[in-house]
């Protein structure tokens, strides 16, 4: 009997050290773009897990969706657009350029944080060209230590960004886009990305993934993120991803 005990005991230590150094992969989604899509915003908050949604300022539905996915218990960005290489649309509001004064670039940013209620973060939206910048890397990490506890997250639009780099020199928290989920809108796309977020994942850690309010990406999630505790992923919000790894230039 006692030798049944002891076994039984040993089973349960040997059990109990594998679970403690058993780590899942940690998946962080972020959602792009709200703002101008009501219901397609609404949709992608309703989505159960801790997903962050990064909303433009100035948008017609932003100040109104922030609130909502805040109410919700969602993390919500500010979705900061800087200028790209190539661009041929219409001016985005408060969005940051590189000719712009110091001055010019502070009062623009604050007038993009001020009109996303309730934002822990920026993130960049679009970017290839101010991102490679150094400068207005600084001037923009500048910016987000001002306001205590903000983090940024690289869309990373270009491989040339030096963001990272200027956000760890600064002592600002960040990271940077691993895998954009809907490059490709088409269901099988979105399918083949998720695939390889979890890849990433599984080799790293970690990983991060944005999608957009693309019907496809949301179709994905909402029928996709409930199974990935049995796959061996834990879903974490982006915060805690954050605070959980030592994230730099390096990431």
């Amino acid at each position: 009997m006692s030798r049944c005990r002891f076994l039984l005991a040993t089973i349960i230590m040997s059990l109990t050290a594998h679970s403690a150094a058993y780590s899942p992969s940690r998946i962080a989604i972020i959602i792009d773009d709200l703002g101008y899509q009501l219901a397609a915003g609404r949709r992608a908050i309703d989505i159960p897990g801790p997903l962050a949604f990064a909303v433009l300022p100035g948008t017609p539905k932003g100040e109104l969706l922030a609130r909502i996915a805040h109410s919700h218990g969602k993390e919500v960005l500010l979705h900061l657009p800087l200028e790209p290489v190539e661009y041929s649309g219409p001016a985005e509001p408060d969005g940051i350029l590189l000719d712009m004064s110091r001055e010019l670039f502070r009062s623009t940013f604050a007038d993009a944080i001020d009109s996303v209620p309730f934002a822990i973060g920026v993130s960049s939206h679009r970017g290839s060209l101010l991102t490679r910048h150094p400068g207005h890397m600084e001037w923009l990490m500048e910016e987000i230590l001002e306001r205590d506890n903000l983090f940024f997250i690289d869309s990373y639009t270009t491989h040339h960004s030096v963001a990272l780099k200027v956000a760890a020199e600064a002592g600002v928290a960040a990271t940077k886009r691993d895998v954009f989920l809907d490059h490709d809108p088409s269901a099988a796309a979105v399918s083949r990305e998720f695939e390889r977020l979890k890849s990433l994942a599984r080799k790293n850690g970690h990983a991060v993934g944005i999608g957009h309010l693309n019907p496809a990406t949301l179709d994905y999630l909402e029928r996709e993120l409930p199974t990935l505790e049995s796959k061996g992923f834990e879903l974490v919000s982006i915060s805690q991803l954050l605070s959980s790894q030592q994230y730099g230039s390096e990431t």
